[in-house]
């Protein structure tokens, strides 16, 4: 029996189970970090989450948001939404809302942040919510996350952008949860 070839057979399935436990793992991890929003109906965000300006006549109201199953170790959270259709060649960012505590786990329709929480500014140029309006004849994706950080707050300028908060959060992040909705007019 050649020992070095078992060698090498049984480091190969090694290898290969633990790597597969620890997809798995992942896996279930990511699975049990969820964001739903009682705000959505069938998928699509109501009048109440479009904006009241640039021919929308919406709600500008931010949509209830409630998210479980947070990664351990989770410290602080952010919040986006983020249209990828918007014809501007780079998306846009509806919503950025920084330095949620670990303990909130649910943000209410239309209400005020937590304490602590930080609204950055959208594509608008405005700190907060800015409803959805895509234009006439097109239906847009509008996608959700909740991200999980490792650290209690971002340290960020007073102009952050929502680049830099995305790029900050993926840099201390522990997990994201995201839900996607339609929208059109």
């Amino acid at each position: 029996m050649n020992l070095n070839f078992n060698r090498k057979i049984f480091s190969r399935t090694t290898v290969g189970l633990l790597a597969s436990l620890a997809l798995a793992a992942g896996f279930a991890q990511a699975a049990e970090f969820r964001v739903e929003s009682v705000s959505q109906q069938d998928g699509r965000l109501p009048n109440a989450q479009f904006a009241n300006a640039m021919g929308c006549q919406g709600d500008n109201q931010s949509p209830q948001l409630k998210w479980s199953g947070a990664p351990a170790g989770t410290r602080s959270f952010v919040v986006t939404m983020y249209d990828p259709d918007a014809p501007t060649g780079s998306g846009w960012w509806h919503w950025v809302t920084a330095n949620i505590p670990a303990s909130v786990s649910e943000l209410p329709a239309g209400g005020k942040l937590p304490a602590g929480a930080l609204a950055i500014n959208n594509d608008a140029g405005q700190p907060g919510y800015g409803g959805a309006c895509p234009p006439l004849g097109q239906n847009h994706r509008y996608v959700i996350t909740v991200h999980a950080l490792k650290v209690e707050k971002l340290d960020l300028p007073p102009n952050a952008t929502p680049a830099l908060v995305g790029f900050m959060s993926w840099a201390h992040g522990l997990g994201k949860a995201s839900l996607t909705l339609r929208g059109g007019r």
